[in-house]
């Protein structure tokens, strides 16, 4: 009998291995899940080569947000090592110039700030931006700031400085011939759906999937229906 998939778990910006806990969990009798530290480089080619350094030969890979920006250097990196590819709440485009002006000044904001007890990554202001109105109190935005919290100061600063160096993307998604999904929440305002819906339109026999009830951590906000998502795609 085959064992289980290997299976590579990217986290997304101020997100650690938390992001994935759920999914990790759920999908054990399938898949063999490894999540990547995306903490240490302040670029995604770094960041790739880091990842795929520690990752099986062969494996699946799933990212979210400035991890489905990984995911696309990944493929750029070693395509022939991927076997499947799952983008959550992310986007194959580059910082517009009006969002890489307002990314450096969150940078220069955060450099001022006085060392890591300075440094609140999601404050309770800055949460709606990340998930749905349902999830702001309770466990889900506490476990984010708190996931935010260990990330830290150094290594948000290395995220930004690597997310600000993406290059387009939207050039390479035809060339993609792998099983793919794609899925996004319905309330996401970091990366909305259109952003979604021109990568699945982009990517040949890529399968759509809109979240309902979440912003833009679907795996946190509806972690049963995201594992039923990844189980479906990992078997399909």
């Amino acid at each position: 009998m085959p064992g289980p998939v290997p299976l590579l778990l990217l986290p997304g910006l101020l997100c650690d291995a938390a992001l994935w806990a759920d999914q990790v969990s759920g999908l054990a009798d399938l898949a063999a899940c490894q999540v990547a530290d995306v903490t240490l480089d302040d670029s995604l080619a770094a960041m790739a080569a880091r990842a795929l350094a520690a990752a099986p030969p062969r494996f699946a890979l799933a990212g979210l947000s400035m991890g489905g920006y990984l995911a696309f250097e990944l493929l750029r990196q070693a395509p022939e090592r991927v076997t499947r590819l799952a983008l959550l709440d992310t986007s194959a485009r580059p910082d517009t110039p009006e969002q890489a002006r307002r990314r450096r000044g969150l940078m220069a904001l955060t450099r001022s700030a006085s060392g890591r007890s300075g440094f609140r990554g999601v404050t309770p202001r800055l949460l709606p931006q990340l998930v749905h109105p349902d999830n702001l109190a309770g466990p889900v935005g506490a476990a984010v700031i708190a996931m935010a919290e260990r990330v830290g100061r150094e290594a948000f600063l290395r995220q930004q400085a690597a997310i600000l160096g993406r290059p387009d993307s939207r050039p390479d998604l035809p060339g993609l011939r792998l099983p793919t999904l794609v899925a996004v929440g319905e309330a996401d305002a970091l990366t909305p759906p259109e952003l979604a819906a021109e990568i699945a339109a982009g990517i040949p026999g890529a399968r759509l999937h809109r979240i309902p009830g979440c912003g833009h951590l679907p795996p946190m906000e509806a972690p049963a229906r995201v594992t039923a998502l990844l189980r479906d795609w990992l078997t399909g």
